[in-house]
């Protein structure tokens, strides 16, 4: 179905989901430079909505824009303002704590002195945290580096960037037209990102295992030493599964451009090549536009490529990533396809893409049995909270009483206003006279989840 009518433009498409699942897709129009929002809201998408103001017109393209990311009903969305090589121009984000019905001001996120910023990308970390990458230049519009900052008050403040690229050698820069992607899972997070090494224009992460405060060291996700004079405007996307990244890339080292999966150990820091999501089969051409989506054991890559001539949009899947892909892939649209993403989550498969033919973007929806593994120890809807929002006293219900849990409520600034541990199946609270906005937190074995909660008068 299309999302919305093509007055609302169609570039660049990005998706997520809020805490009952539903999704939510930003998009932007290049006549006037806005990015919209549209909501799943169980039947249909709701009317776009702007979530930038006039003063701020956001840079935008078939191959680059704004990002979306989301921890239950928190949603961040990343934008960079025009014109992009100017100090002036600065990446802003805007914020919801209620599923992306309302959005705040834009903030400011990037305090980078005379340098120049490109291509905001953003993930959350466990209790919520927007984590934000982006490219960084001097004021001459070189020295590109990726960097990243994040904040500990959900959104309010950022902390100074650090560097996240330049481990492939020395003299080493990133390609300044390939946009890049964040990633996180626990205190490990990866960014990710296409490299220039004396034009070796190979894919590389940037591995920090402290939530992202540090960068100390990287992975070459991509070993194709694939050697062009320029960059080719595709960068990579990238899981964390337990202890594997998993990056899905687009090179040309082979003769043709083709999308790749690669798995690299985050514990040995040791990279791999990676394998052709398809082969090479009778009428193929290209692959770009590669973007990947886990939950669970479950992974999906999307991406678009050319088959006889004509535009396919292709999406290969697993329930379990440990018994890998099945044969072949689905093919969800056929023509004029440019950019595309795709969620996963409780089950269900969501994909939005950049349709030309109508100048809409586009969006189908697939479903799933979940698996599980032993080392899981909790689900996406093991616990719940009731009441919420509440007045002070809740009960959080069905919790991993057998593996044992950590308990833990932050406030809106990050401050942690109560920490237990516990092996019961129900915990009563009581955050009388503490009327706010928290954030639960429950951690067992590998595993934690987080649940907005809501304290009135």
């Amino acid at each position: 179905m299309n999302i919305a009518s093509n007055s609302y433009g169609n570039y660049y498409p990005r998706i997520t989901t809020e805490a009952s699942g539903n999704p939510l897709v930003i998009w932007s129009r290049s006549s006037d430079a806005s990015v919209f929002i549209s909501r799943w809201n169980g039947t249909s998408f709701t009317t776009p909505v702007k979530v930038n103001p006039s003063w701020l017109t956001v840079a935008s393209g078939s191959w680059m824009g704004p990002d979306i990311a989301s921890k239950g009903d928190t949603v961040y969305v990343v934008m960079k303002q025009t014109p992009e090589a100017d100090t002036a121009s600065h990446i802003y984000g805007v914020r919801s704590f209620d599923g992306g019905i309302t959005f705040s001001p834009p903030g400011r996120i990037d305090f980078i002195g005379d340098s120049i910023s490109r291509f905001p990308t953003v993930t959350t970390d466990a209790a919520g945290n927007p984590i934000v990458g982006f490219m960084k230049f001097n004021s001459s519009f070189l020295d590109s580096r990726w960097v990243v900052t994040k904040s500990n008050n959900y959104g309010n403040t950022f902390s100074t960037d650090v560097k996240a690229s330049g481990w492939s050698g020395a003299g080493a820069v990133v390609c300044d037209c390939c946009p890049g992607a964040i990633t996180c899972s626990g205190n490990s997070v990866a960014m990710l990102y296409r490299d220039n090494l004396s034009n070796v224009r190979d894919m590389w992460a940037g591995i920090s295992s402290d939530g992202g405060n540090s960068f100390p060291q990287g992975i070459p996700v991509d070993q194709k030493n694939w050697v062009i004079p320029a960059c080719p405007a595709s960068g990579p996307d990238g899981v964390i599964i337990g202890d594997t990244l998993y990056t899905a890339f687009m090179s040309g080292a082979g003769g043709s451009n083709l999308v790749y999966l690669s798995k690299s150990s985050l514990s040995s820091m040791t990279g791999s090549t990676g394998i052709r999501v398809t082969g090479t089969f009778a009428g193929l051409t290209q692959q770009n536009y590669p973007r990947i989506a886990g939950a669970g054991n479950a992974l999906a890559i999307a991406w678009k490529q050319i088959v006889n001539g004509g535009d396919q949009l292709a999406l290969r899947f697993t329930s379990n990533i440990a018994n890998g892909f099945s044969a072949g892939y689905d093919t969800v649209d056929l023509n004029d396809i440019t950019n595309t993403d795709v969620a996963i989550t409780n089950g269900n498969i969501f994909i939005v893409w950049e349709d030309d033919a109508s100048g809409t973007v586009k969006y189908r929806a697939g479903t799933f049995t979940p698996t599980t593994s032993v080392n899981e120890t909790i689900s996406e809807n093991q616990f719940s909270v009731f009441p919420n929002p509440t007045t002070g006293g809740f009960t959080v219900y069905d919790l991993p009483s057998e593996a044992g849990y950590e308990l833990k409520i932050t406030n809106m600034i990050g401050e942690t206003v109560l920490q237990k541990t516990g092996n019961h199946k129900e915990e009563t609270i009581n955050l009388n006279g503490r009327s706010g906005i928290y954030f639960l937190e429950i951690i067992s074995g590998q595993q934690s989840l987080t649940r907005k909660l809501i304290v009135t008068h």
